[in-house]
């Protein structure tokens, strides 16, 4: 039996110190360039690791990081608690019932995300070096194994990516969402179906057939009537006047653990059981956008860093580094999942841009794949070369993500949106109180263009894309949206409440700024473009308390041409710099 000692304990603590710390700080520096915090976090961890740290002072290494077994569980039992809750703040963030009722054209869109990849990636995969496979695999087992992990996408970080560029409320970038989760879903249902027959190499027949049927009831029975149970336990948590958040993240945590126990009792990963259980709390209703994303910072900013430096600490990326493997990695991921994306957006009859977008939405790997790849890893179906390589490959197509859907964003031609809000259709003292109430009143103030029998259909519309992904951008900000039939040009009404109107927003503000922007059923591009617009034109704290503090309709109608002449010329300014930068880089490189 090992003890612990007080200088297993005092080693712990600098190591935990030293790793989050580090990784904190260097994750922010990267998110204030547009990067994801992941590479950062890997980055510490390979700096520390035998890569760096243990190759310059392999004495020190050895103090700090030595290579004791009590000391290594210790750090790598923090690691796992960290995953395992970042797969259920995964699942919470993956709202599928959402994506069910976009099923038409996101299981279509999917389809395609899972299929084509498998295929690129799974014939060339069998033909790689032995040296690439793991003890335990096979040529097969390997290629299926890697084609599973290229078919995933990094939902968390293109979420991220659609709201930098003012995106994610849309219905695009509903429709990519829907998608994407619909996809992850999938693969990791295939994913934790393929490691279960593979760790149980073994097993007869009618076991298969057990954890076959086991893997797919829990899931089926979690997303529907698990989903109804969590619901009503909350909601008589919540009566029961339990101190928020607190209530909800114990329950939250409390299914996870239940979730995590019954996939391993199957013979399926708990990272599988953890996932799942956080889409089934992830539908919850009376789950608060706030609570949400206080699970999410407590998770993000403490845990899940340790997980991604034990990442980096635990093999010598340099010895394990084979140039023409990550390239082959790079290369199959990036052509399999855009090809995949590009085909299945322009089957589902998106124009070619919005295709090129959803395209560069699916590209990124990140935080899935390397997960996924330790596993594989773990269970020995891939050599550490090719987790490596697994690893270069999702935080290349990370990086490289966020610019390929700025770039192409940029080639949306800007629309003059306040040619749709005459100064008629601003209320500077908004009446309702409830979300339903606001969405009403400013419905009626477009009576006119919509006429008298088409307010209430308009009105549930609204509600109705309300109800699918909540139109609140924080900071007091709302811009229900919705397309309507035969509408014959954008309507956009502005509202403004002194009080501010509940809206389920992440930082639990009330929307006192609220545009409604209603486009017709057909026009895709100048919803995306109008939505665009407002989000720019809000985005300034000082430009929202001059709002909030204009005295009349005129007023606020002259703010918003101001903000937006001052964004345009921003933008031009930006063109110039960016062109004058390449001119500079092109003459260098000619030099």
């Amino acid at each position: 039996m090992n003890l612990l000692t007080e200088e297993n304990i005092l080693i712990f603590l600098l190591q935990i110190a030293l790793l989050l710390g580090c990784a904190r700080a260097l994750g922010e520096l990267f998110r204030r360039f547009g990067q994801p915090s992941i590479t950062a976090e890997i980055l510490v961890g390979i700096f520390f690791g035998p890569t760096i740290f243990g190759r310059l002072a392999p004495d020190f290494h050895a103090i700090l990081f030595p290579d004791d077994p009590v000391q290594i569980k210790m750090l790598g039992t923090v690691a796992w608690l960290g995953i395992l809750l970042f797969l259920l703040k995964a699942g919470l963030e993956t709202n599928f019932a959402t994506a069910w009722r976009q099923r038409r054209k996101a299981m279509a869109l999917s389809a395609c995300d899972l299929t084509l990849p498998m295929i690129i990636a799974f014939f060339p995969c069998l033909y790689l070096p032995a040296r690439y496979m793991g003890e335990a695999g096979s040529p097969a087992i390997f290629a299926l194994f890697v084609a599973v992990i290229m078919t995933i996408s990094a939902l968390p970080v293109t979420a991220r990516v659609l709201q930098d560029l003012k995106i994610y409320r849309t219905d695009l970038g509903l429709l990519i969402m829907s998608a994407l989760t619909i996809n992850d879903v999938a693969g990791w249902v295939v994913f934790a179906l393929i490691l279960g027959f593979f760790a149980e190499a073994g097993m007869s027949l009618p076991q298969m057939g057990f954890v076959l049927v086991a893997t797919l009831a829990y899931a089926a029975l979690s997303l529907s009537v698990g989903s109804r149970l969590f619901d009503g336990l909350l909601r008589k948590l919540l009566r029961a006047r339990v101190p928020e958040p607190a209530g909800s993240l114990t329950l939250v945590v409390l299914v996870g653990l239940i979730g995590g126990a019954v996939t391993t009792w199957i013979g399926i990963h708990a990272l599988f059981g953890f996932f799942i259980a956080g889409i089934m709390a992830g539908e919850s209703k009376h789950l608060s956008e706030r609570t949400r994303r206080t699970f999410d910072e407590m998770v993000t900013s403490i845990l899940v860093p340790i997980f991604f430096t034990a990442v980096g600490l635990k093999l010598d990326f340099l010895g394990n580094f084979d140039p023409l493997l990550v390239s082959f990695i790079l290369g199959i991921g990036i052509v399999g999942r855009y090809v995949a994306a590009y085909l299945g957006s322009r089957f589902i009859g998106q124009p070619s841009l919005h295709s090129r977008l959803i395209a560069d939405a699916h590209i990124p790997g990140g935080e899935m794949q390397i997960i996924i790849g330790m596993l594989a890893l773990e269970y020995g179906v891939i050599a550490e070369s090719t987790y490596v390589a697994i690893v270069f490959g999702a935080i290349a197509t990370s990086v490289i993500s966020p610019p390929l859907m700025g770039h192409v964003l940029r080639k949306v031609e800007h629309i003059d949106w306040l040619t749709f809000l005459p100064v008629d259709r601003i209320l500077p003292e908004l009446e309702a109180t409830e979300q339903e109430q606001a969405i009403r009143e400013l419905c009626e103030r477009a009576e006119a263009e919509l006429g008298p029998e088409r307010l209430a259909e308009t009105v549930e519309v609204v509600l109705q894309r309300e109800r699918q992904m909540s139109t609140s951008l924080e900071e007091g900000i709302a811009i229900p949206h919705a397309r309507i039939e035969d509408l014959r040009r954008p309507i956009v009404v502005f509202g403004r409440s002194p009080g501010g109107v509940p809206w389920n927003s992440a930082d639990g503000k009330a929307a006192r700024l609220i545009c409604l922007v209603l486009t017709p059923k057909k026009s895709t591009q100048v919803q995306l473009q109008i939505l665009r617009g407002i989000s720019q034109g809000l985005s300034l704290a000082e430009t929202r308390m001059r709002l909030l503090e204009s005295a009349s309709a005129a007023d606020i109608l002259t703010l918003l041409r101001q903000r937006q002449i001052e964004h345009a010329s921003e933008a031009k300014k930006r063109n110039r710099n960016n062109r004058a930068a390449r001119k500079r880089r092109r003459r260098k490189a000619a030099g």
